[in-house]
Protein backbone atom coordinates (compact mmCIF):
# COMPACT_ATOMS: atom_id res chain seq x y z
CA UNK A 1 0.00 0.00 0.00
CA UNK A 2 1.29 3.23 -0.49
CA UNK A 3 1.09 5.62 1.91
CA UNK A 4 0.45 9.78 0.08
CA UNK A 5 0.49 12.85 2.60
CA UNK A 6 -0.51 16.44 1.42
CA UNK A 7 3.21 17.49 0.36
CA UNK A 8 2.95 14.83 -1.99
CA UNK A 9 5.76 12.49 -0.52
CA UNK A 10 4.76 8.75 -0.30
CA UNK A 11 5.32 6.33 1.88
CA UNK A 12 5.18 2.07 1.26
CA UNK A 13 3.28 -0.01 3.76
CA UNK A 14 3.48 -3.36 4.10
CA UNK A 15 0.64 -4.79 4.92
CA UNK A 16 -1.84 -7.81 4.59
CA UNK A 17 -5.22 -7.69 3.05
CA UNK A 18 -6.48 -8.70 6.77
CA UNK A 19 -4.82 -6.10 9.06
CA UNK A 20 -7.63 -3.29 10.04
CA UNK A 21 -7.41 0.01 9.81
CA UNK A 22 -6.29 0.46 13.69
CA UNK A 23 -3.29 -1.91 12.98
CA UNK A 24 -2.34 0.12 9.94
CA UNK A 25 -2.13 3.23 11.96
CA UNK A 26 -0.47 1.77 15.34
CA UNK A 27 1.96 0.03 12.60
CA UNK A 28 3.07 3.30 10.83
CA UNK A 29 2.31 6.21 12.85
CA UNK A 30 2.85 5.03 16.92
CA UNK A 31 1.66 7.22 19.41
CA UNK A 32 -0.11 9.45 16.38
CA UNK A 33 -3.15 7.09 15.89
CA UNK A 34 -5.42 9.54 17.17
CA UNK A 35 -4.19 12.24 15.09
CA UNK A 36 -3.91 10.43 11.58
CA UNK A 37 -6.77 10.73 9.19
CA UNK A 38 -6.45 8.02 6.41
CA UNK A 39 -8.82 8.49 3.36
CA UNK A 40 -9.10 6.27 0.45
CA UNK A 41 -10.90 7.02 -2.67
CA UNK A 42 -12.38 9.70 -1.04
CA UNK A 43 -13.88 8.21 1.87
CA UNK A 44 -12.80 9.11 5.74
CA UNK A 45 -11.46 5.17 7.39
CA UNK A 46 -12.87 6.17 10.68
CA UNK A 47 -14.09 2.42 11.43
CA UNK A 48 -10.34 0.86 13.31
CA UNK A 49 -12.04 -2.62 12.96
CA UNK A 50 -12.26 -2.88 9.57
CA UNK A 51 -10.30 -4.95 7.52
CA UNK A 52 -8.38 -3.51 4.59
CA UNK A 53 -9.96 -7.18 2.50
CA UNK A 54 -13.43 -5.33 3.36
CA UNK A 55 -12.54 -2.34 2.29
CA UNK A 56 -11.32 -3.31 -0.97
CA UNK A 57 -8.18 -1.95 -0.34
CA UNK A 58 -5.15 -4.18 -2.87
CA UNK A 59 -2.01 -4.41 -3.47
CA UNK A 60 -0.24 -1.22 -4.78
CA UNK A 61 -3.60 1.11 -3.45
CA UNK A 62 -2.84 4.74 -2.59
CA UNK A 63 -4.21 6.06 0.93
CA UNK A 64 -3.99 9.05 2.24
CA UNK A 65 -2.78 10.44 5.36
CA UNK A 66 -3.55 13.92 6.94
CA UNK A 67 -2.62 14.48 10.48
CA UNK A 68 -4.82 16.56 12.25
CA UNK A 69 -3.39 19.19 14.84
CA UNK A 70 -6.03 18.46 17.35
CA UNK A 71 -5.75 16.51 20.54
CA UNK A 72 -7.80 13.94 21.25
CA UNK A 73 -7.97 11.81 24.98
CA UNK A 74 -5.65 9.22 23.18
CA UNK A 75 -2.80 11.30 23.61
CA UNK A 76 -2.84 13.97 26.21
CA UNK A 77 -1.44 17.36 25.97
CA UNK A 78 0.64 19.51 28.47
CA UNK A 79 -1.08 22.37 29.74
CA UNK A 80 0.15 25.58 27.97
CA UNK A 81 1.07 28.43 29.62
CA UNK A 82 -1.36 31.09 30.56
CA UNK A 83 -0.59 33.85 28.07
CA UNK A 84 0.08 37.53 29.78
CA UNK A 85 -2.57 38.91 27.52
CA UNK A 86 -5.71 37.65 26.90
CA UNK A 87 -6.68 37.50 23.12
CA UNK A 88 -9.91 36.49 21.75
CA UNK A 89 -9.46 33.01 19.44
CA UNK A 90 -10.25 34.14 16.34
CA UNK A 91 -9.36 37.96 16.37
CA UNK A 92 -5.99 38.68 15.32
CA UNK A 93 -5.94 42.44 16.77
CA UNK A 94 -2.94 44.44 15.96
CA UNK A 95 -1.79 48.06 14.96
CA UNK A 96 -2.49 47.24 11.67
CA UNK A 97 -5.66 46.01 12.26
CA UNK A 98 -7.35 48.84 13.54
CA UNK A 99 -5.46 51.41 11.75
CA UNK A 100 -7.96 52.03 9.16
CA UNK A 101 -10.89 52.40 11.25
CA UNK A 102 -9.49 54.34 13.56
CA UNK A 103 -8.36 57.19 10.75
CA UNK A 104 -11.74 56.69 9.54
CA UNK A 105 -13.33 57.92 12.83
CA UNK A 106 -10.65 60.85 12.84
CA UNK A 107 -12.40 62.06 9.75
CA UNK A 108 -15.28 61.24 10.38
CA UNK A 109 -15.02 63.55 13.66
CA UNK A 110 -13.24 66.02 11.30
CA UNK A 111 -16.33 66.20 9.24
CA UNK A 112 -18.74 66.75 11.70
CA UNK A 113 -16.82 69.77 13.15
CA UNK A 114 -16.38 70.88 9.74
CA UNK A 115 -20.67 70.89 9.53
CA UNK A 116 -21.47 72.04 12.98
CA UNK A 117 -18.69 74.65 13.66
CA UNK A 118 -17.73 75.86 10.02
CA UNK A 119 -16.76 79.39 11.10
CA UNK A 120 -13.56 77.82 12.70
CA UNK A 121 -12.99 76.68 9.81
CA UNK A 122 -11.00 78.23 6.86
CA UNK A 123 -11.07 77.99 2.81
CA UNK A 124 -7.14 75.77 2.80
CA UNK A 125 -8.67 73.81 5.92
CA UNK A 126 -11.48 72.78 4.12
CA UNK A 127 -9.66 71.68 0.75
CA UNK A 128 -7.16 69.90 2.86
CA UNK A 129 -10.13 67.89 4.64
CA UNK A 130 -10.98 66.77 0.78
CA UNK A 131 -8.29 66.17 -0.08
CA UNK A 132 -7.33 64.09 3.35
CA UNK A 133 -10.63 61.94 2.40
CA UNK A 134 -9.57 61.63 -0.55
CA UNK A 135 -6.52 60.10 -0.33
CA UNK A 136 -7.62 57.74 2.51
CA UNK A 137 -10.36 56.30 0.87
CA UNK A 138 -8.14 55.59 -2.12
CA UNK A 139 -6.18 54.04 -0.01
CA UNK A 140 -8.41 52.02 2.14
CA UNK A 141 -10.00 50.61 -1.22
CA UNK A 142 -6.44 49.77 -2.99
CA UNK A 143 -5.89 47.55 0.05
CA UNK A 144 -8.45 46.12 0.36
Amino acid sequence: IRLKFLNDTEEVAMARPEDTVGVLKSKYFPGQESQMKLIYRGQLLQDQARTLRSLRITDNSVIHCHRSQGTTMATPALPDPVPAVPTAPGLPLGGGTLMVPTVMVVLALGWYFRINYRQLFTAPATVSLIGVTVLVTFLAFGVY
